[in-house]
């Protein structure tokens, strides 16, 4: 029995297929452009730029930056002769790469800012700044010279003792305790829903 050939070929080659969409490769940030944590600054397939000072890079070879600040393009020879690398810097007048063996710029969510020393007639030892000093007994703080406490933290520490707030000390083992406080929780729960359709 004779059969006919089909008039159309099924492959996809043959129907002419188009490419596919472009990936948006390439540089997403400039050099000196501002960052915030979390921008994309280069999309790439494979390292053609590897991440510098205060940058990551994705499993998909993104650079991506992790700290606010100002983006640079740079090589650094005393690391490696060839890689090209992508940096943030904090300050617009930082430059990439540092010398050899320097300390790496981390900005840890701190602000610079002078340290006050003691003088005559200051602080007495033991004294946080700007809190009452407490001689003797369990609340005695000593620090190091040349180290203080934020005066925010102390207060917020102590709120509750002021306000004469009593806590039941914790105890790591005592099972009946975390049991009755989930049913609590529960019948409390049980009794909105039970609220909630009788609406």
């Amino acid at each position: 029995m004779p059969s006919r050939p089909a008039s159309h070929a099924s492959q996809g080659r043959a129907n002419k297929a188009a490419p596919g969409p472009g990936k948006r490769l390439g540089a997403k940030k400039g050099d000196s452009e501002l960052v915030v944590p979390g921008n994309i600054i280069f999309r790439q397939r494979g390292t053609h730029w590897f991440p510098g000072e205060n940058c990551g890079m994705g499993r998909d070879h993104t650079i991506f930056a992790l700290q606010k600040g100002f983006v640079r393009y740079y090589r650094d020879p005393d690391r490696h002769a060839e890689r090209k690398y992508i940096g943030v810097v904090f300050e617009r007048e930082m430059e990439l790469p540092r010398g050899r063996g320097a300390s790496r710029w981390r900005r840890l969510g701190l602000e610079e800012r002078e340290m006050v020393g003691k003088g005559e007639g200051e602080e007495e030892e033991g004294q946080v700044m700007g809190m009452p000093a407490v001689k003797g007994g369990v609340g005695e703080v000593v620090l190091r010279e040349g180290y203080q406490y934020r005066e925010s933290n102390w207060s917020i520490g102590r709120t509750a003792e002021r306000a004469g707030v009593k806590v039941r000390a914790y105890k790591p083992n005592d099972r009946w305790m975390a049991w009755r406080k989930t049913n609590e929780r529960k019948e409390r729960n049980a009794e909105k829903r039970s609220l909630r359709r009788k609406r």
